[in-house]
């Protein structure tokens, strides 16, 4: 069952090529521009009708496209029989001045073969066009009557005159069945229409368009069409040079001659919107599984980071249409495709280091002891680190100093401080967990570490912000490479920013909130029977008391202050500023009246205020307590999960 749908697949793949291969054909074919107004206006009308119907017949269901390429074979069929009869009667002539071919006039060897043939077409046109009428005798005694004349030697105009009688017949016919059939065509290709219409009005452009693409295999087409392409190239490439080496007695290229054959393979491969498209299908192959390749050696079974294979192709065509790099020339097309990879390599070392980064702090903050799980994540970062250096190294020997290589090195020079960046923490961890006492100061470590590595990344987002605005303004500005731009402010510019500074400012509150609770520092002589419920971990130096009076750690709490300001164990506020104290007192002092209602009498008297008893007291504030978590628990269950998964590394 497998078997037969994955080859029901690659037959579902390969009918649609064809179509590709047609679109590119019209898209990339050149107008007479010495032609007159109407000459140009026919061939962008047939151009337009071409593309059209090619795309009709890419988007088309499988049994409709299976149909349709029935239905075409059957016209190949029909137009060989007609175009071998002809051949036959005018150029299989031994007297005739222009035969092509040294064939006897009469005789088994001439008639047999020609009757075979004929046969095998007619066999195969009436089967293909589904004729079971007592037509598809005649069809195919029509298709012989040329054949026959041949044979038993009727005059040249007689044999001329079968020949075109033949194929009116024969063209005939086919019209009657291509018409009795055009309401089918119509049908299915109506049917695909109201389908995608459908699909819009209900989910949207996106999921449309999602749907389209995975319902034709729009990826695995283009990945075919590029390097079917790619190979016929390569035969015909190698065919010529060798025609040029036929005196040399070496059976294998010569290497000058194969670099220039990849040369021009490269060049032809990105030469049109579609060859670029189909390049980044196979990019985009290639790194999907290099990205799960890479998450099986390290041992990550996050889903987010098997999106190599998406990112990849679309940064590579992103890049394509910001630097035009279908309409250069050849020459500078091969230069600028070599730049374009460089830097697509770059931002892939950038996307595998986002990969392993989790790995490694996962590791490192669990304590992890095992060397085999230590070792893959360590080895590729090592290799993060190596491998920008040296790119950067050969690009300086090799090219002078430009926007373009500045830009590659920033982003390898950015790669590296991540690397360093995400070892250190690493280290940083790994130290704590040889340890068995709570090290206080690991979080402010960890923080000064990570916020000088981004404070580096945004006075890199920032230099390369002003490379882009320099290489738009004086050397390629484009519409696409402004759009980029903006894009970069907004995403690595500004929102790094804003997230950086919300960080610091939390940090700081929580800081203050801390240095506002008592601490109570533990000896022999005052030990705190109990444990931090956080990470469950005993007090050794001290502790921090809330107002509730539950004990916990210092940077345990702190922790938890980032994201909550109740306590972990009753949800009370653990810190309330003085500006909240006052209003709250002021608020307590002030005596509602009811309106329309004259004050109590008592207290219009002078009378003392009664106590409330502290029964009632006691249920008002339970009561209060109540209402505020079950406000607060509804908000607090995602930051709690995320705010417990980084305090792992402290439980044991």
């Amino acid at each position: 069952m497998a078997a037969g749908q994955r080859l029901r697949a690659v037959l579902d793949v390969a009918l649609r090529v064809p179509p590709v291969f047609i679109i590119d054909a019209v898209v990339n074919s050149r107008q007479d521009a010495a032609a007159g107004y109407p000459s140009l206006l026919g061939q962008l009308v047939l151009r337009l009708l071409g593309v059209l119907a090619s795309a009709v017949v890419l988007v088309l269901s499988r049994r409709a496209l299976f149909k349709f390429y029935t239905i075409t074979t059957a016209l190949v069929i029909a137009a060989t029989s007609v175009l071998m009869n002809y051949y036959t009667t005018l150029h299989i002539n031994l007297n005739s001045p222009s035969g092509l071919v040294d064939l006897p006039s009469s005789g088994s060897s001439l008639w047999m073969p020609l009757i075979v043939l004929q046969l095998i077409f007619g066999i195969g046109f009436i089967t293909l066009l589904e004729i079971h009428s007592v037509f598809s005798h005649l069809i195919i005694v029509n298709m012989l009557v040329p054949a026959v004349g041949s044979i038993i030697e009727l005059p040249p105009e007689v044999q001329e005159g079968l020949v075109i009688v033949s194929g009116i017949v024969l063209a005939s016919y086919t019209t009657v069945c291509l018409s009795l059939r055009f309401k089918w065509f119509y049908y299915c290709t109506k049917y695909t229409f109201l389908l995608m219409k459908h699909m819009y009005q209900v989910y949207g452009l996106r999921v449309m368009l999602e749907d389209a693409w995975k319902i034709i295999h729009f990826s695995d087409v283009l990945r075919v069409f590029w390097l079917s392409r790619l190979a016929a190239q390569a035969v015909f490439l190698v065919y010529m040079v060798r025609l040029s080496n036929a005196g040399e007695a070496s059976y294998f290229m010569q290497w000058s001659d194969f670099w220039e054959l990849v040369c021009h393979l490269l060049i032809s491969g990105c030469d049109s919107t579609l060859t670029v498209l189909g390049m980044s299908a196979v990019i985009s192959s290639i790194a999907h599984y290099l990205g799960l390749g890479i998450l099986a050696f390290i041992g990550s079974t996050e889903e987010e980071d098997k999106r190599l294979g998406f990112v990849a192709p679309v940064l590579f065509f992103i890049l394509a249409l910001q630097t035009g790099l279908s309409g250069l020339k050849p020459e500078e097309r091969l230069i600028r495709l070599c730049r374009n990879m460089c830097l697509l390599l770059t931002a892939i070392l950038h996307f595998i280091h986002g990969m392993t980064d989790p790995v490694l702090m996962s590791l490192s903050a669990s304590h992890v002891s095992s060397f085999r799980r230590h070792f893959p994540v360590l080895l590729i970062s090592t290799f993060l680190f190596v491998l920008p250096i040296l790119l950067s190294c050969i690009l300086w020997h090799y090219y002078a100093l430009n926007t373009w290589l500045f830009a590659v090195s920033a982003f390898c020079v950015e790669l590296c401080l991540k690397v360093i960046v995400s070892l250190t923490v690493y280290t940083l961890f790994m130290i704590d967990g040889h340890y068995s006492v709570v090290w206080e100061k690991l979080d402010d470590y960890v923080y000064y570490v990570r916020s000088t590595g981004s404070i580096i990344e945004f006075i890199f987002g920032v230099i390369m912000f002003g490379n882009g605005a320099y290489t738009m303004m004086f050397e390629s500005g484009s519409k696409i490479r402004a759009c980029m731009m903006c894009l970069h402010a907004y995403f690595n510019i500004y929102l790094q920013a804003k997230n950086g500074w919300k960080t610091f400012i939390n940090r700081r509150t929580a800081v203050k909130k801390i240095n506002s609770l008592p601490e109570v520092e533990v000896s022999e002589n005052n030990e705190i029977d109990d444990v931090c419920a956080i990470c469950y971990q005993e007090f050794r130096t001290s502790a921090r008391v809330t107002p509730c009076h539950h004990y916990f750690h210092a940077l345990c709490l702190r922790k938890w202050l980032y994201i909550q300001d109740t306590c972990p164990m009753c949800h009370q506020k653990v810190y309330i500023d003085d500006e909240s104290k006052e209003t709250a007192s002021s608020s307590n002092n002030n005596v509602l009246v009811v309106p329309n209602e004259e004050p109590l009498q008592d207290l219009v008297d002078g009378e003392p205020e009664r106590e409330l008893d502290g029964h009632d007291l006691s249920e008002d504030e339970s009561t209060e307590e109540e209402e505020e978590e079950w406000t607060t628990e509804q908000h607090r269950s995602t930051s709690e999960d995320e705010f417990l998964h980084d305090l792992d590394g402290l439980r044991d």
